[in-house]
């Protein structure tokens, strides 16, 4: 269905956060060869039911594999919460059982991290909602406490770039009060949204002293270094020119001036549309 000639590595996001990933992939990994995908226009995944969201998801990681990806990075995080398991394992062993979907590796770290096993997840109403890592925490470390708490208006203060200004201030210390209340033996708080490392100064200034802060990005990226060095079977279906394409579903022209705020430079981008 696919071409097996090797090709890129492919980021998918429902919107620009996942450029933070991406940063981090490229920095760690410069010679591999990218596609990025951002469905700007059907952004914010976050409030949508699992079956939206699963098809929209199901379209881009199809995109991407017409483009040539043999690796696709969900950097979204409600598509991870919502889509990943069921395109692992309904729709993979359909196109082709040796390509890679994959999500970053948040959930097995944390019994690392935490000392107290207390953890807070902040993300979207969607991956809050659809008790994601709570599930997926619980499942590998039964005896760790999970609290999750929406911040529906973080994401929006990002793609508006209102992260650095003082109304954000009010948003940001309201959640963190909030979970922190509901749990004050919370001792690692999760960015559970890609948009999120935008405001990690503003999130840092009012989290109190002894509280780890996970941001996904070098996580990701070392993690995809480990893997591709123990399946060196998909590291040889990747193209290493460090060549980088980026597409999206909206303007080309306001997907470029998003990247120059989460990339500190302006992008080529080509607009494209999904579908079935």
């Amino acid at each position: 269905m696919f071409s097996s000639v090797p090709g890129p590595i492919g980021i998918f996001d429902s919107g620009y956060g996942g450029l933070t990933i991406f940063d981090k992939i490229r920095a760690a990994m410069p010679g591999y060869d990218y596609i990025y995908l951002g469905d700007n226009a059907r952004s914010p995944y976050g409030t949508r039911s699992f079956e939206v969201v699963y098809r929209f998801t199901k379209q881009a990681v199809e995109t991407l594999f017409n483009e040539g990806c043999q690796l696709v990075i969900l950097a979204c995080n409600t598509a991870s919460a919502k889509a990943l398991r069921t395109i692992q394992q309904r729709d993979l062993p359909q196109w082709d059982p040796a390509r890679r979907v994959l999500i970053r590796p948040t959930v097995e770290l944390m019994d690392k991290i935490s000392k107290s096993k207390h953890v807070g997840i902040l993300g979207t109403t969607g991956t809050i909602t659809s008790d994601s890592y709570s599930l997926e925490i619980k499942k590998m470390f039964p005896h760790m406490t999970v609290t999750g708490e929406a911040c529906p208006m973080w994401v929006p203060l990002v793609e508006n770039n209102e992260f650095d200004s003082p109304g954000a201030d009010y948003f940001v210390r309201k959640h963190l009060e909030h979970i922190l209340a509901a749990d004050p033996e919370i001792d690692t708080l999760v960015l559970g949204c890609t948009h999120y490392p935008l405001l990690i100064e503003k999130i840092k200034a009012f989290l109190p002293e002894g509280i780890t802060l996970f941001s996904q990005g070098e996580y990701v990226a070392a993690s995809l270094t480990d893997y591709l060095r123990r399946h060196p079977e998909m590291d040889i279906r990747l193209t290493k020119q460090g060549n980088c394409r980026f597409l999206t579903t909206e303007s080309a022209a306001k997907f470029s001036d998003a990247a120059s705020v989460f990339l500190n430079h302006p992008v080529e981008v080509e607009q494209i549309r999904l579908v079935e």
